[in-house]
């Protein structure tokens, strides 16, 4: 049964003080006037209900503000990238808060700061940050200006930065320390310093781990006893802990800490084959933790030049409208077609996708092979092989069909398994061997293939055709949508952690499309 005590229900008419606040948002603000006169349209009673399951589990104490409502805070929120303290002054002092928000003229917020972190929490629990951007689609689909039973849509990335501090290994054993010693302090109950006087720790407790080592750090045999020096003070501050209190280690709080610091030294240390004891790990660990304060932040690359430091963003958009259709955020290490696999599903809700655009991180994914599997276009910059001076790749014939790959020659091979092997007696005495190949003689050329080699021949195919290479540039239209989220979020995340992430994106990709709903809708 419905909980109607959470449904909102303003007016849908607007009253003379509406109608004058909208004439004024025809430059700036049109959001505002958006949202004002289609706010029941985007909150109807079924998503109303949908929201309304977020308190299910019938909270105790204040009766909850209407999730319509909060969720309309949300937005405008992301709109003017307002905190959540600012946002509970704009509901009191900017007549266009009020407008949207249905309290005019309050002397006092609707709603506090609790409220709009306890909401963010259900909301971001239940999964209806998604169900927020997808109802601006639903809402386009209806009115007409989205839809279809099949789909053309582009998926693109772009960098986001983490928000957490980027630390090096001292300083990340270092703020580990800290971390626990505060936890220790709190179960033991007295003070931090009492906890580094008592585990006899002589090199924390001050404004810096570096300065209290004092060394010469482009002195690796400085750099490396001074390391000994630490990881002998971590030692004392665990067998003090398992002596004095046992039974506190296995709490939430310092058990997270214990094993952040493990997390750490595993990854960065490694056993030293000279001098014995350990050093700082040569390379970087795969997945490394590269922030105390935000455990999900990696490293990563967007490119062979453009290192990033926390997140990368994902959104797919609508080809044949302006509407995004999912986002999400991951580690900036974690390959492209991962995040394919995970927005895929948000996507085919709408329709079948029987034109997938996409770069070339995401030809990996299960959802480009399927594509290209079942006959529909998949458009791509294919890799382009390289070889040196030689022939590469691209300049032989693969002729799967026939399995053989013929040379610039015109000499065939026929493909066995994962390769095609040219004959060294020809290769040999080919008139073209300094182009094609560094073998010895009495060996010859070898071709790869690759198991997705078809979808490959067919992207380099549409690339070499000028019909392929106009479809490639309609990409180009994720990139300027991508552009604009990236203005409007800003190039640094505003949370730690994937989830809180995701949700900023997602509310973002909402105002988006609510612009782009104003835009068709003044169009039409």
């Amino acid at each position: 049964m419905k909980d109607k005590t959470l449904f909102w229900n303003p007016p849908v008419e607007l009253s003379q003080i509406d109608k004058m606040i909208c004439k004024r948002l025809t430059r700036t603000g049109r959001l505002f006037a958006f949202l004002r006169r289609h706010r029941h349209e985007l909150f109807d009673e079924s998503f109303q209900a949908e929201l309304a399951t977020m308190y299910s589990d019938k909270p105790r104490g204040t009766k909850p503000k209407p999730p319509a409502m909060l969720a309309l805070v949300t937005i405008l929120q992301a709109y003017e990238r307002k905190s959540d303290a600012a946002a509970v002054e704009e509901a009191v002092f900017d007549r266009r808060w009020q407008m949207v928000l249905d309290c005019h003229g309050a002397e006092s917020p609707p709603f506090s700061q609790g409220v709009l972190v306890e909401f963010r929490r259900r909301l971001m629990e239940h999964d209806m940050d998604r169900r927020l951007l997808e109802r601006t689609v639903e809402l386009a689909e209806r009115t007409g200006d989205f839809g279809g039973k099949v789909l053309r849509v582009a998926l693109d990335s772009s960098p986001l930065w983490g928000a957490g501090r980027v630390e090096d290994t001292f300083n990340l054993i270092g703020h580990s320390v800290e971390i626990i010693a505060e936890c220790a302090a709190k179960v033991w109950g007295r003070k931090v310093d009492d906890v580094y006087a008592a585990a006899g720790l002589a090199l924390f407790g001050g404004p810096s781990l570096k300065a209290a080592l004092d060394v010469d750090w482009d002195d690796a045999a400085q750099q490396g006893a001074a390391l000994m020096r630490v990881i002998g003070e971590v030692r004392r501050l665990r067998e003090w802990i398992a002596k004095t209190i046992p039974d506190k280690v296995g709490e939430p709080e310092m058990q997270k800490a214990l094993d952040m610091l493990e997390q750490i030294m595993a990854q960065d240390l490694e056993p030293d084959p000279e001098g014995g004891g350990m050093r700082i790990k040569r390379g970087v660990a795969k997945d490394r933790r590269i922030s105390v304060a935000d455990g999900d932040m990696r490293h990563g690359r967007k490119s062979k030049s453009k290192l990033v430091n926390g997140y990368k963003r994902h959104v797919v958009r609508d080809l044949d409208s302006p509407m995004i259709l999912a986002a999400t955020v991951r580690p900036a290490n974690e390959p492209e077609h991962q995040a394919a696999e995970e927005l895929r599903p948000h996507v085919e809700r709408f329709g079948k996708v029987v034109e997938l655009h996409i770069d070339r991180g995401y030809l990996a994914s299960d959802w480009a092979r399927d594509v290209f599997d079942s006959g529909e276009r998949l458009l791509a910059k294919p890799w382009m092989p390289r070889n040196g001076k030689c022939f590469p790749k691209n300049a032989f014939t693969i002729d799967l069909a026939r399995g053989v790959v013929r040379c610039p020659e015109h000499v065939e091979a026929e493909i066995h398994g994962d390769k095609a092997c040219f004959d060294p007696a020809t290769c040999d005495f080919c008139a073209s061997r300094a182009l094609c190949t560094r073998a010895a003689i009495g060996r010859g050329r070898t071709i790869s293939i690759h198991p997705d080699e078809a979808m490959f021949v067919e992207l380099r195919r549409r690339k070499s055709t000028a019909e392929g290479r106009q479809s490639l540039r309609e990409r180009v239209a994720i990139e300027h949508c991508l552009a604009h989220v990236c203005r409007r979020q800003g190039p640094k995340a505003r949370y730690w952690g994937v989830r809180k992430n995701v949700f900023d994106l997602r509310r973002v990709c909402t105002v988006e499309n609510i612009h782009a709903l104003d835009r068709m809708r003044n169009a039409a």
